[in-house]
């Protein structure tokens, strides 16, 4: 058994509330029976979930699970609840709710009597716009305050969110704010990224044009570019004072609508439930994040990924929030760290990518400064490397939390990820999510343990999408989970489960590369390659060619100064030999100058395995979806140039 790189003190242990949680629930307070019995008895679960939590229901459920099919289980009929009450039940007003800053404001602090002011104002204002229950409320704003206020207004009107980042492209914005017909658009007059002021007026007023259904344009003043024809100002939807009041709403009433990444088509609009949401929050924020009062917890996120929704669910605690806008690495990889410092940051959540960038930009995040209050730090996107995992504790210290997570934003949670009572062992996630139903199937849908299969849920979870927008008869829906094993979710990633029960996680099952029989997720070709140090990012994929197993082809960002030579060639080669699989070595190594990757971060390999077999650019991935849409540019060409595959 390897010695783990962390274990929880008995008195962390005590302290957690997931230990109290157990104890007064008559559940077992060991992690792993605790989470067996969690996934045997759905609906002791959840009922001790609820009481725990004192989850409030104006109108009582009849039951806790009606029917536990997949997909189309119904949790909690007949129950009338509201998000955004427990959002600001039992809070302190003078507390702080939010600390927040970016690239245009300094750090900053909102209490809780200003967040439910602030909530009260626009919940007013939107209701003076005519915006009702079920009515669209759509966001294109970045990760500020007013973003949460304006979510919140909705929430407790019964009206349904949905936001996008303001570096989403005019293309990508339309594509999924269309689909659901809003009545209000909320925006932002333009952002500043890395120094730089993009004023987005001009493309509001096109994506305007592109929804006839806005009835109402709601402008924040946040670049200070000028108004917008015919917009309402913010200003003027908070004007008036009116008493927050909460709508009790149907346990499944959409609460948000969130989208698949959609770089191979139009994205998917996932429907998520009031009360499915608050109850995995509440376990999820409680039970595996550990929020507790004076934590701050910061995870960096735009409101176009489902991290920013998560981070929301942490007010369900007693925990405040950090928010920041901006380049996480501008001036440079330090701006995140110096923020940790300076709002006292307890938790602090990222991405693998970030990890890897730091430790190739030779970050040394607790030289010179003080991060005496950071205890966790979590990271989420695509697995974190072992050498990741070994970075942090050199840099953070030895006695942090490190929790790596995997989940989805169809069902905005981690299925697997942090729990604060388990140790931590190197490039593993530490277990499978209380609640969640998580095995490794192999794909004739047998078990598996100590093997990599398909990550699948065998049981419902209340944080499921209740529907898809357009999608009535639910076809799109079945297909996207519930086509490769009818009945049962399949996420689309490869997992192992060990026998500790801790998890590894190999990346897209649909970009696997399969070389003579032997399966290999790309993300463990990924660890070899990152670890010389003259590759800073990388790309591999697996295209067929007639009269071989498949043509691997690895394409490397290099460091400033480096080349590809033959001796770098055969270095990435002897790496993939040792760490990966002697058949995993790929056939080809070319130098590019950025890996594509989506607004959130991921790698685009399956859009550029497609390039790479002759589908054309537009058909292969839409461009406004992604963060760097020229980089695809590159593999058109050479796609081109290269023999037909």
């Amino acid at each position: 058994m390897p010695e783990p790189l962390w274990t929880p003190s008995a008195e962390r242990i005590e302290r957690a509330t997931i230990t109290r949680f157990a104890r007064s629930q008559g559940l077992p307070e060991d992690y792993g029976p605790l989470w067996q019995a969690s996934v045997d008895d759905l609906e002791r679960f959840w009922s001790a979930v609820c009481e725990f939590f004192d989850v409030r229901f104006d109108s009582p459920p009849s039951a806790v699970l009606g029917s536990r099919a997949m997909p189309g289980a119904k949790w909690f009929p007949d129950a009338r609840l509201s998000y955004a009450e427990h959002i600001f039940t039992g809070k302190d007003p003078a507390a702080t709710a939010i600390h927040h800053a970016s690239e245009l404001r300094p750090l900053a602090e909102l209490s809780w009597a200003e967040l439910h002011e602030s909530t009260a104002r626009a919940a007013a204002g939107l209701r003076r716009l005519g915006v009702e229950e079920g009515d669209r409320v759509v966001a294109y704003v970045p990760n500020i305050p007013e973003a949460i206020v304006a979510f919140l207004a909705c929430a407790s009107i019964g009206a349904i969110w949905s936001s996008c980042s303001p570096d989403f492209g005019a293309r990508s914005v339309a594509d999924r704010f269309t689909q659901i017909e809003p009545k209000v658009l909320i925006t932002v007059d333009g952002y500043r990224y890395g120094g730089r002021d993009f004023d987005r007026r001009a493309l509001v007023e096109a994506l305007r044009a592109e929804m006839p259904s806005v009835e109402h344009l709601v402008l924040i003043d946040y670049l200070g570019a000028g108004p917008i024809d015919g917009a309402i100002g913010w200003q003027q939807l908070i004007a008036i004072e009116e008493p927050l009041e909460f709508s009790q709403l149907a346990f499944d009433h959409p609460l948000w609508v969130l989208y698949s990444s959609g770089t191979t088509g139009l994205p998917k609009p996932i429907v998520h439930g009031q009360g499915g949401i608050l109850l995995e929050h509440l376990k999820k924020m409680h039970l595996h994040l550990d929020a507790q009062a004076g934590d701050r917890v910061f995870w960096f996120t735009t409101t176009g990924w489902m991290m920013w929704n998560f981070l929301v669910g942490v007010l369900l605690t007693p925990a405040s929030i950090v928010l920041y806008d901006g380049n996480p690495g501008h001036p440079s990889l330090d701006a995140l760290w110096d923020l940790a410092e300076q709002a006292g940051v307890t938790t602090f959540g990222t991405s693998a990518a970030f990890i890897a960038s730091c430790m190739k930009g030779q970050v040394e995040p607790g030289r010179g400064r003080d991060l005496s209050a950071l205890r966790a730090v979590g990271s989420t996107g695509s697995p974190l490397a072992p050498e990741g995992f070994q970075w942090i504790y050199e840099q953070i210290g030895s006695d942090t939390w490190l929790f790596s997570t995997s989940g989805g934003t169809d069902v905005c949670t981690a299925f697997v990820g942090g729990v604060p009572t388990l140790p931590v062992h190197e490039g593993e996630l530490q277990a499978r999510s209380l609640g969640c139903a998580v095995e490794a199937w192999s794909e004739q849908g047998d078990p598996l343990l100590g093997e990599v299969g398909e990550l699948v849920i065998t049981e419902p979870m209340p944080s499921m999408p209740i529907f898809f927008w357009n999608d009535p008869d639910g076809e799109r829906y079945r297909e996207s989970y519930f086509e490769m094993f009818p009945g049962i979710w399949r996420h689309g990633d490869w997992i192992e489960i060990t026998e500790r029960g801790s998890a590894i996680i190999y990346g897209r099952s649909d970009s696997t590369i399969n070389r003579g029989g032997v399966r290999m997720g790309t993300s463990e070709i990924y660890s070899a390659v990152l670890s010389l140090d003259a590759v800073v990012d990388a790309l591999v994929v697996d295209v067929p060619r007639e009269g071989t197993d498949g043509w691997m082809q690895l394409f490397v960002v290099l460091r400033e100064g480096t080349e590809l030579d033959e001796q770098l060639s055969s270095d990435l080669a002897a790496r993939i030999r040792r760490d990966c699989s002697p058949r995993h070595v790929p056939n080809e190594v070319h130098a590019i100058a950025e890996v594509p990757r989506t607004l959130s971060g991921k790698v685009l390999e399956v859009p550029v395995k497609r390039i790479l077999t002759g589908t054309p650019i537009d058909r292969a991935a839409s461009r406004d979806s992604l963060a760097n849409p020229t980089a695809l540019d590159w593999f058109a060409e050479f796609a081109d140039r290269a023999p037909r595959i």
